[in-house]
């Protein structure tokens, strides 16, 4: 298995690297705009492959996903951008499978007291990752589109799963819960083929994140 991981030195990123390294034994593509970024992590050589570039510029990208089986992005800025290049780059990568992180809240999906807060706290956020998961879904991609509850750095993995037209559960999940979902569909490329998930840790409730 060859892994491409787009966002390389973002937090679900780091995670993600930090699994499929002591997890598995697959090579590891890693984008991200510096590798500079990426000077405080062990990188085996023998597993791992660096690629500067833009998120925006297909050009940049295609090297970074030629030869890989699974592509996992986890990207800030210019969400339009970012998933209209991806899309673009994987065609001519001849790439299919992936999954992209957005955020909760793009369907309208939230429900109560927290929803109500939620699209308070991040409602500007919402029509730019929501317009990239259009994106992504009118492509003819093998996506899985995620929609994470409030991130957390804690060091576990524990998370739910619900579909597109299920009411949200949870108000946050563990960085290090999202990049395991991941590497699970890189796993079992079947599980979610074409959907857009929602993911949270089980139990978590309330009118915003217990950390807030």
């Amino acid at each position: 298995m060859k892994f491409a991981m787009i966002g390389a030195s973002s937090r679900i990123g780091l995670e993600a690297i930090d699994l499929i390294l002591s997890e598995t034994d697959w090579d590891l593509n890693l984008f991200l705009r510096n590798q500079e970024k990426l000077s405080h992590v062990t990188l085996p050589s023998d597993r791992v492959h660096i690629f500067e570039g833009s998120a925006d510029s297909v050009e940049d990208l295609v090297p970074a996903l030629e030869g890989v089986e699974f592509v996992f992005a986890s990207l800030a800025g210019d969400m339009e951008a970012h998933a209209n290049a991806l899309v673009t780059a994987m065609k001519e990568a001849g790439v299919a499978r992936m999954s992209f992180v957005t955020t909760l809240g793009i369907l309208d999906e939230v429900p109560g007291d927290f929803g109500a807060w939620n699209n308070q706290a991040i409602g500007a956020y919402l029509p730019p990752y929501q317009a990239a998961a259009e994106i992504i879904e009118a492509s003819d991609l093998d996506y899985t589109i995620f929609r994470p509850a409030w991130l957390t750095n804690q060091a576990e993995v524990d998370y739910e799963v619900t579909l597109r037209d299920e009411p949200f559960k949870g108000t946050e999940i563990s960085r290090r819960s999202v990049a395991a979902a991941a590497l699970d569909l890189a796993k079992n490329p079947e599980k979610y083929s074409r959907q857009n998930i929602g993911l949270n840790k089980p139990g978590t409730n309330g009118p915003k994140p217990a950390f807030m």
